[in-house]
């Protein structure tokens, strides 16, 4: 195994993909390997026809701290700093021929873009980019005393990963604004308050494997739709996607599985891949 693919382990079990970012004695620092390492493993969860939600979290002692240290040196030095792969390789890694993205992009927004829902875990740190990727998630468990927050003013430089635009989706402009600009740091309970957390819980990977299970055992042909469709970008384009889950969900085998596991009390059987949907 390479450097860079030991840096995210994952696997999948029952359509739940339990993914961790495995730098714990660096408390899951992003460096180039682990750039590389994100943006593969999105790629292949993609690719994955059996994939039904995804957990992220991270081994050790954190959820992931942000950028090495060793970037910000060379930036205090003046040396050049980038990812190993240029955006051009990142793009072939990623599979989607689009190199206008950066590597840090890419990394969150290959989460992101999934087509299940992905499900944050977030215990002790989560900061800068770490943070970045926690807002790939759709929903997030944090712990109370874990530690989020936007520090890159602090060394200088903004946030480069699409927090400036998932942040504010959540907390608002005006809060996202005054936690990027002062860089300041909230708890797990301050992040429940301001919508920054889905939840704040003891047990975050717990919480969030627990969840993960009731999504895996609905309709997954309705889940991946309505993955689309809370991420529509407008009302209008919201409202296409309706239409569209109408077309293609609606009537089909795993539909009518389980109206008839509602009707009869038991546990839907559901068909996964190709074809389970009507085109």
């Amino acid at each position: 195994m390479s450097e860079a693919a030991a840096r995210v382990e994952w696997t999948i079990t029952d359509g739940i993909a339990d993914v961790r970012l495995n730098r714990p004695e660096k408390l899951n620092a992003l460096d180039d390997e682990m750039f590389t390492a994100l943006i593969g493993t999105a790629a292949e969860l993609r690719a994955e026809p059996d994939l039904r939600v995804v957990v992220l979290s991270g081994r050790g002692r954190g959820f992931c701290a942000g950028l090495d240290l060793d970037a910000f040196r060379a930036m205090a030095e003046g040396r050049a700093f980038r990812p190993a792969d240029s955006d051009v390789q990142a793009a072939e890694l990623a599979g989607d021929g689009d190199p206008e993205l950066t590597r840090g992009q890419r990394a969150v927004l290959g989460f992101r873009n999934l087509p299940v829902p992905v499900i944050a875990a977030v215990h002790r740190p989560a900061l800068g980019g770490g943070l970045q990727l926690a807002l790939a998630a759709h929903i997030r468990f944090v712990a109370p005393t874990a530690t989020l927050g936007l520090l890159e003013l602090n060394w200088g430089v903004a946030p480069d990963m699409g927090g400036t635009q998932l942040l504010p989706r959540l907390v608002g402009s005006d809060v996202a604004a005054e936690m990027i600009l002062t860089a300041r740091r909230v708890d797990g309970v301050e992040a429940e308050r301001i919508g920054l957390a889905t939840r704040s819980v003891a047990e975050p990977l717990t919480a969030a494997m627990e969840l993960a299970r009731t999504v895996a055992a609905r309709n997954p042909d309705a889940v991946r739709a309505l993955t689309t469709i809370l991420a529509a970008p407008s009302f209008a384009e919201g409202l296409a996607a309706e239409q569209a889950a109408l077309r293609t969900v609606t009537g089909a085998p795993n539909q009518r599985e389980a109206a008839a596991a509602a009707l009869e009390k038991r546990a839907p059987v559901f068909v996964t891949g190709a074809g389970a949907a009507r085109s």
